[in-house]
């Protein structure tokens, strides 16, 4: 459970861990202090899920998903987004099931809200208005998204998650990290770090027939001066499960160690990537001054050889679907073929007129249809003597 905020920061509603503090107010703590309770125990941010804390998860509500031309949009419904029994569920539903089937090819779907609790928070990509067609329907998926942007950021710590990840064909969950400030410029030049990304189809395959989908999950850092020139190969990672045991069908816990020389990521206490840029940094690790000539350096003037990954990033969970990037062309999946061409301008309209072949993977009528949520058991940051971070209820 999150401990009372008085408790916690002593009725600091914003707190900065820097330096020692005699009082045990925050993390690190005088050798006075007790070492087996937060924030002496370096605990900065706990999320036990006992219930849905409005004053720390912020709904992102936009039909814009991350640039990647998402079938689901975002919203804040209790269909979509709730706690039970300690587990946070985020389950993807279909927008027909609110507004009815005809509303996808001749519908207007208006997000731009009123009051502070409802506005669009993301108008990108038509992501606050659009309207339907029968050759561009509106997206036919409703999920959720939440972050802590404005309440939790931290430099440097000790993220672990234990999560259930969804299953169900195209859908794709994510818990991630994004920086607060965009101190290094736009998307990839101030980096995101993904701690977990996974795909949810049950048989789905890469061109050499190994699996690709619900048994595999991967952690991936994007950066780079421009999205054309994104070095993420360079700092991903994948884990496979044997055997009929999935990210699906049991919880596991998700960890990255992240200090001012690298990040460590790990799955169930195994490391499965290790990122170090080496001393000149991540401009010189891409060898980007041959791979983008005449390209300015962002992090020139930083000093800092894991810039941009030296400043405060926020917590984002969310469950997409579909897209026309995540899921490849050259995948396959069984027992019938992606209904849809990552090149195709009806890329929504052919996956939603598929639906018969993929809906009955997501299981609605089992277990309150949450064999397709993704579901989170607990969050918690651990800081450590280099840390900074900034918590504050909204």
């Amino acid at each position: 459970m999150w401990w009372p905020l008085c408790i916690f920061l002593l009725c600091s509603c914003l707190a900065t861990a820097t330096a020692e503090d005699s009082t045990c107010s925050s993390y690190p703590c005088s050798s006075s202090c007790d070492q087996n309770l937060p924030p002496c125990n370096g605990l900065i941010f706990q999320e036990e899920f006992d219930s849905f804390n409005h004053h720390i998860w912020e709904h992102e509500i936009t039909a814009g998903g991350g640039g990647n031309w998402e079938f689901q949009y975002y919203t804040n419904n209790r269909s979509n987004s709730y706690v039970r029994d300690g587990i946070l569920y985020i389950k993807p539903t279909l927008t027909s099931d609110k507004y009815g089937e005809e509303f996808l090819y001749n519908g207007n779907l208006n997000l731009w809200g009123s009051s502070p609790a409802n506005l669009c928070t993301g108008n990108a990509w038509w992501g606050c208005e659009r309207s339907g067609s029968y050759s561009n329907i509106l997206n036919p998926i409703q999920s959720a998204r939440i972050r802590t942007v404005n309440t939790f950021s931290f430099k440097y710590g000790r993220l672990e998650v234990e999560a259930k990840m969804p299953s169900g064909d195209w859908i794709w969950p994510a818990i991630w990290l994004l920086p607060k400030h965009n101190g290094y410029g736009t998307w990839p030049a101030s980096g995101e770090i993904d701690l977990v990304e996974c795909r949810g189809n049950r048989q789905l395959f890469d061109s050499s027939g190994s699996p690709v989908g619900v048994s595999q999950m991967g952690s991936t850092m994007h950066w780079g001066p421009l999205w054309s020139f994104n070095a993420y190969p360079l700092t991903h990672s994948t884990k496979t499960l044997d055997g009929s045991d999935t990210f699906g069908t049991g919880f596991h816990t998700y960890a990255l160690d992240w200090t001012s020389t690298n990040i460590r990521f790990y799955v169930d206490s195994e490391l499965i990537l290790t990122v170090d840029p080496g001393t000149e940094g991540f401009w010189d690790f891409a060898d980007f001054e041959n791979a983008a000539p005449g390209l300015a350096n962002p992090w020139v003037n930083s000093g800092n050889k894991m810039t941009p990954f030296d400043q405060e990033f926020y917590l984002i969970l969310n469950v997409a679907v579909g897209g026309t990037n995540y899921f490849g062309d050259s995948l396959v999946n069984q027992p019938y073929s992606k209904p849809w061409l990552n090149t195709s301008p009806t890329a929504a309209t052919d996956f939603w007129e598929a639906k018969d072949s993929w809906l009955p993977t997501w299981n609605q009528g089992v277990n309150n249809g949450e064999d397709a949520a993704m579901q989170v058991n607990y969050i918690r940051v651990y800081a450590h003597d280099e840390t900074t971070y900034h918590f504050r209820e909204r």
